[in-house]
């Protein structure tokens, strides 16, 4: 039996190791999410001027909807030289990508200064943003998963994955200051900029404190071994993307599957919501900017709950709760939106991202124990990222078509409930990973596979 990859971290290294992983993924997406609030706030008015405000609004989510188009991209190639390279120095390179496309954001010029141009040059920073937050996820998730151990693996994975709401937290606290702060004209005018151009700020804290932390154990260990069994030119698996394929093509579709429902609503929740709310039912953009950024803070500390429930009871179960809560929400969800209060509008977005959570924060331990070491990098990205193009990049859009054309959110509710049937039938087709030994360098058994042949995959 292959000897463990190292002993385990203290609480102490483990917290460091945490924070790096945390703090890199809440720039990440505070960079991310902070295009999204653009999108449905100054961007139609400053990059489709020529066009009806809600066509530009649809314009400006087709830019938003092009960064999902790149992450699949970025979950490749980050993956493939993850499983290679290691962790550590792709999640280094990630963090670079996204913050210069953000920086370079805040400084472009508009349409009504270089015309064309602008959306053109808009629309490329956002590839690179999703190019970058493709390979992001899965180095962050891992660099926790295979340090820690298994009994809390799902709280302390559970952590980067509070880096969404962190950012979505930061990046809307930001914007509201500023609306509040500042006249429309001045924030349109300029005022917008500012958020963008703090991300070169954000970044350089982060590389401080994602440098400093160790290369993921099981993945040394994977390599060390494999080198001593097969030589130096084996020590990493050529192509990870054929091995994912070959050994994990079902686990590839489940991931892709678990991950709609939480990747529909989250948008619908977070992004249309400030169309939604300021449109249909004529509430101020602060208001809107306010309930989205106390939920969001509600959502941040749910997570680690709802990871460590997943250690306690399975990754399944808490998903299942998450993802047939938020299909039962959305018809109150939006009826709670047309009152026109901003308690039931807080109320509305608070219980959509606790459902949402019980799926969001088992997913970093879930993903993770369905791949082996070699592979896992590839793996995970893929089935979180691919899914991202169908689910999380045309659900703004779509959901504000579909507006436009039924001038109803009963269309946008059925849409978000289809998407919770895909992802309950993916979970209950998915084997229980609690407890899974990481530490296993071999191809994991596939789902039907018999615990004879993981032994044998164990002790090969």
């Amino acid at each position: 039996m292959a000897a463990s990859a190292s002993a385990p971290p203290t609480t102490r290294s483990l917290k460091r190791i945490v924070a790096a992983s945390l703090i890199g993924t809440t720039i990440e997406w505070y960079d991310f999410f902070l295009y999204g609030s653009a999108a449905a706030l100054v961007f139609p008015k400053l990059f489709f001027p020529e066009s009806d405000p809600l066509v530009g609004t649809l314009l400006s989510f087709l830019t938003y909807a092009v960064g999902f188009a790149a992450r699949p991209l970025g979950a490749l190639v980050f993956g493939h030289y993850g499983d290679r390279l290691g962790r550590k120095k792709l999640l280094v390179l990630s963090l670079l990508l996204m913050g210069g496309a953000t920086f370079a954001i805040g400084l472009l010029p508009t349409h009504a200064t270089v015309g064309v141009a602008a959306p053109v040059l808009l629309t490329v920073l956002r590839l690179v943003q999703g190019f970058a937050l493709g390979g992001e996820w899965g180095g962050a998730v891992l660099l926790v998963s295979e340090h820690g151990d298994a009994k809390r693996r799902g709280f302390w994975a559970s952590w980067p994955q509070t880096g969404a709401p962190a950012g979505q937290l930061l990046a809307t606290g930001v914007l509201s200051a500023l609306t509040a702060l500042l006249s429309d004209s001045a924030f349109g005018s300029w005022g917008w900029r500012i958020p963008f151009l703090l991300s070169g700020v954000l970044v350089i804290v982060g590389l401080w404190i994602r440098l400093s932390v160790d290369e993921s154990p099981v993945f040394k260990a994977a390599l060390a071994q494999a080198e001593a069994r097969k030589g130096a030119t084996a020590a990493a698996e050529k192509m990870p993307l054929v091995a994912v394929l070959r050994h994990h093509w079902r686990d590839v579709l489940i991931a892709m599957g678990a991950r709609m429902a939480e990747n529909i609503s989250y948008y619908v929740i977070t992004a249309f919501i400030l169309v939604y709310a300021t449109t249909a039912a004529e509430l101020s953009k602060q208001t809107a900017l306010n309930a989205v950024l106390i939920a969001s803070a509600i959502h941040f500390a749910v997570i680690p709950v709802w990871g460590a429930l997943s250690d306690r009871f399975g990754r399944k179960p808490i998903y299942l709760i998450g993802a047939i809560g938020v299909g039962l929400w959305m018809f109150p969800f939006f009826a709670l939106i047309d009152n026109r209060s901003f308690g039931s509008l807080l109320l509305a977005v608070t219980v959509g991202l606790i459902f949402h959570g019980a799926m969001y924060a088992p997913q970093a331990a879930f993903f993770s124990e369905m791949f082996a070491t070699r592979m896992r990098y590839s793996g995970a990205s893929i089935g979180a990222q691919f899914s991202s193009v169908a689910a999380g990049a045309p659900a703004p859009l779509i959901a504000t078509a579909l507006l436009e054309n039924y001038h109803s959110s009963t269309m946008i509710s059925l849409y978000v409930i289809a998407a919770a049937l895909i992802t309950v039938l993916a979970v209950v087709c998915a084997t229980e990973t609690r407890q899974r030994d990481l530490e296993n360098i071999e191809a994991a058994p596939e789902p039907e596979a018999s615990t004879a042949v993981t032994a044998d995959a164990r002790t090969a």
